[in-house]
Order: structure tokens, then C-alpha cells, then sequence
């Protein structure tokens, strides 16, 4: 399995590629490189079937590698070395992309190669990575649709019901978007200090749209739009608090 690391710190080459020796002995390291420029000349030239790549380096973020590509060229997979942090890696696990945080933690490198032995590369996913990256801090995430990408404003979703592995997204202006991401993924997404909260397995209330928290029958909330969302006994102790911490 040839690869190419691209980083713009030696240190970090020079490390990553030791425990590629070390712990990944299938792998081929055919080229080093320190810049995006650099990486993607070296792409071409060697094809390789994986490549290790650093996000944030000078001129060119490694999200940006895919821009210099046409899709029927992307036939490498892609591993991040990354040191965002905590919020940020929130996105990348969202998107099903895989990473690795710095400092390289030998196992985890090893097991993330023994996962591109098995899958092909997710193009799809890394466009969603990357929109996510961009939009995070705007207020907005982005959501698969066929072969596209929709944003939605983070603050317009009512709620989401989860449906095993797929998810509906229930926004203000009447619109449903049905995502194959489980409700576990919308909860690492959010920042824990959000208004959105689980009050039940198959739902993800936005706080900001409930209009009345009924006690009886176990206990609901009543949204804007006149749905109303189950809350779970173990829940219900924490439910006004919550709507509390909101209101502050």
C-alpha cells in the first residue's frame, strides 16, 4: 500500500513516517511533502492509495486538497492529522471522515490503515467535512442530499427524530430533510452549551422553539408548530433546568 505524507512540519513527517515503519509494515511511504502544492504534483506523479495529510498548514489548508482534483481522479483514501480542537473534531466525526489528533497515537494509526484496506474513498463525505469545518462557526451545517450538499441554519431545526441509523430534520419553515446520520452524530455536532437537548431516544428538541412543558403522562414538550415530543422518565428531572439555563 504506497502513501504520501503531506505536513508542513518535518518533525511530524519525520515521526509519522517511523511508526508507519514501525506499526504499519504493509505501507509504502513514497513521498514526503510539505506543502499542499508539494502533495498534490506528488499525488499525481505516484497514485498513491492513501494519503496522510495535515490540515492546518501556511497557503493552502489540507481541506482544500480535493479542490485540485476531478471526482473520477480521487482514487486514494484520505487520513487527517489534526490538532483542532475538541468542537472541531466534532465535525469530522459528523462527517464519517477519518482522523487522527495529534500527537499521533501509534494504534490509532494502525487501525485507521487497516480501514482504508477495507473501504474506498468517501468523496462525499470529505465535501461534507469540509462545509461543516466552514460553516460550524456561521451558524449553519451541512447536510447530504443525493449528490449534494444542503445548509441549514442550525437555529431554524425544531427538532430531530431519530429512526435508527437515519435521522429527520423537522425545520420552522415546514421543511423535512431525512439524513442518514443517527441522532448520536447531531448530538456531538452541537456544542453542549446549545439550546438543543435530548429528551427522549428518538429526539432532539431545539429549546428555543418549545412553547409549553406538559408534567402529566410521563411528561412532553410542546413545540411552536404544535407537535408534541416525548420526554423520557430518566429526563424529566433534568427538563426545567434546561429550559432554565435557556431563558438566562
Amino acid at each position: 500500500m504506497d502513501a504520501i505524507i503531506i505536513d508542513d512540519e518535518k518533525r511530524a513527517r519525520v515521526n509519522l513516517a517511523l511508526i508507519l515503519r514501525e506499526y504499519c509494515p504493509e505501507v509504502n511511504l513514497v513521498a514526503e511533502c510539505e506543502n499542499l502544492s508539494q502533495g498534490v504534483k506528488a499525488i499525481r506523479k505516484l497514485q498513491p492509495l492513501v494519503v496522510l495529510l495535515d490540515i492546518e498548514m501556511p497557503g493552502h489548508s489540507g481541506l482544500e486538497l480535493l479542490d485540485f482534483f476531478d471526482e473520477n481522479e480521487v482514487n486514494f483514501s484520505i487520513i487527517f492529522t489534526t490538532a483542532y480542537n475538541e468542537y472541531a473534531v466534532k465535525a469530522f466525526k459528523f462527517s464519517a471522515v477519518d482522523y487522527l489528533l495529534k500527537p499521533i497515537v501509534p494504534e490509532e494509526l494502525a487501525d485507521a490503515i487497516a480501514r482504508v484496506k477495507r473501504q474506498e474513498a468517501k468523496m462525499h463525505n470529505y465535501g461534507i467535512l469540509k462545509e461543516n469545518i466552514n460553516h460550524v462557526h456561521l451558524g449553519k451545517i451541512a447536510i447530504p442530499s443525493g449528490s449534494s450538499l444542503i445548509f441549514i441554519e442550525i437555529d431554524k431545526i425544531l427538532f430531530i427524530k431519530g429512526e435508527g441509523a437515519y435521522s429527520e430534520i423537522n425545520m420552522e419553515d415546514g421543511k423535512n430533510y431525512m439524513v442518514s446520520r443517527n441522532l448520536k452524530n447531531f448530538e456531538e455536532i452541537f456544542p453542549e452549551n446549545s439550546f438543543f437537548f435530548r429528551p427522549h431516544k428518538s429526539y432532539i428538541v431545539n429549546l428555543a422553539h418549545v412553547t409549553s412543558y406538559n408534567k402529566s403522562e410521563g411528561g412532553s414538550l410542546f413545540m411552536k408548530s404544535g407537535q408534541s415530543i416525548p420526554i423520557s422518565p430518566e429526563k424529566s428531572s433534568f427538563i426545567l433546568d434546561k429550559i432554565k439555563l435557556v431563558k438566562r
